[in-house]
């Protein structure tokens, strides 16, 4: 029965280190994304305000025309195409 005991201390030890190894190393930060990440994320946030502010600049009834139709959403959706590449960029 000891020798059992013994090698589950050892087997627990090991796994121990290879925990503390695991979160000390450069790798595991605790930050999920990185500088550049949240650069671009603010980019494509500011993309998105211009987009609406874009949209609400339309003369037309109730923004039918060119700017809060067509130019406006596909800046919006530029911007968020931004942050979709921001979130899903890797960290270098």
């Amino acid at each position: 029965m000891s020798k059992q005991k013994k090698s589950f201390q050892s087997e627990s030890k090991n796994e121990e280190t290879k925990v503390k190894e695991l979160t000390n190393s450069s790798t595991a930060s605790g930050f999920p994304f990185a500088k550049g990440n949240f650069t671009v994320m603010l980019i494509g946030v500011a993309i998105i305000a211009i987009g609406f502010f874009i949209m609400t600049m339309d003369k037309e009834e109730f923004g039918f025309g060119f700017l809060g139709i067509t130019l406006g959403p596909i800046i919006v959706f530029i911007g968020f195409m931004i942050e979709f590449f921001a979130i899903l960029k890797k960290k270098s």
